[in-house]
């Protein structure tokens, strides 16, 4: 008989400097496989690519949280990208429709874990929402944990799982079940942070974008950049492509970056002359890394 089937998760931490936190949460994350650590100190922020089958990725998700709950500080934090929690985003990913069940599980089963064990507010979102407004992570995430405290103090967020208030260090936990999502960078060959914002509220989906795609535009302090940051929903309906032809109709590019995994699919007709940052097929696509798991 075949046995449980393999998922995917992608737990985001508010980590993204200090490599002795974010090996520590590395060395706790099991019984799940890690297949990938992508850290950016600019953005403050560590994306894990974990893999398990059902049953396992929700401990392995618990171990993972517990270690950043105990060393990450959202009060001190500092970085450019949005967030509410230590661990900020915990989706868990289904790689087919006949998975979407297993998948919507294992995610409810961590939330509560974490919920409950940590004593960590987490609110469902996307596919999981329990209401309406919930579905974009944004949304909650709106104005950082300060407004997210204030927020749940009104009565006006409710968490799903765990406390009624925010954790004191570690804020909120957004939990998620959902398809392969591309998480893709553009920097600019200028260190003009308006001309990426300006870019950004034109590419994405709310602006009269590209659809499926969420974009912000940031400053690199280490890179002495300008980066148009996006979230890619559905790849297949706008491969990466699309999305660096979109930015350098409007801005010199110096290269591109993929955060984590894709799959093959989503760099369909990507071009040449665009180098894309630490890039390796074979650790990088999805389909590659997966066939080296087995």
């Amino acid at each position: 008989m075949p046995g449980p089937p393999l998922l995917l998760a992608v737990p985001n931490v508010s980590e993204g400097r200090n490599r002795r936190t974010l090996e520590a949460i590395e060395r706790r994350c099991g019984p799940a496989r890690l297949l990938d650590l992508h850290a950016d100190p600019d953005h403050g922020r560590a994306v894990f690519t974990l893999a398990a089958p059902q049953g396992e990725l929700a401990e392995g998700l618990l171990r993972l949280a517990r270690v950043a709950v105990e060393q990450i500080d959202v009060t001190v934090h500092a970085g450019v990208h949005p967030h509410v929690g230590a661990l900020d985003v915990m989706p868990v990913v289904y790689l087919g429709d006949e998975r979407r069940g297993a998948a919507c599980a294992e995610a409810l089963t961590a939330a509560g874990l974490v919920g409950e064990e940590l004593g960590v507010p987490v609110f469902l979102y996307g596919e999981l929402a329990t209401r309406p407004e919930h579905a974009e992570r944004a949304w909650i995430r709106r104005g950082g944990p300060q407004e997210l405290k204030r927020r749940m103090e009104t009565g006006e967020l409710v968490p799903d799982y765990g406390p009624k208030e925010l954790h004191r260090t570690a804020g909120a936990v957004l939990a998620a079940a959902r398809p392969p999502l591309v998480a893709f960078n553009v920097d600019l060959a200028t260190d003009d942070v308006e001309t990426a914002r300006r870019i950004a509220a034109g590419l994405r989906e709310s602006g009269g974008g590209l659809p499926g795609v969420r974009a912000i535009g940031v400053y690199l302090e280490d890179r002495g950049r300008a980066q148009v940051s996006t979230n890619v929903h559905d790849h297949r309906a706008v491969p990466l492509r699309e999305v660096l032809e979109y930015v350098r109709q409007r801005a010199e590019v110096a290269e591109a970056e993929l955060v984590g995994l894709a799959p093959r699919a989503a760099f369909e007709g990507f071009p040449e002359d665009v180098p894309l940052r630490g890039f390796h097929s074979e650790r990088h696509v999805l389909e590659e890394v997966l066939a080296s798991f087995r």
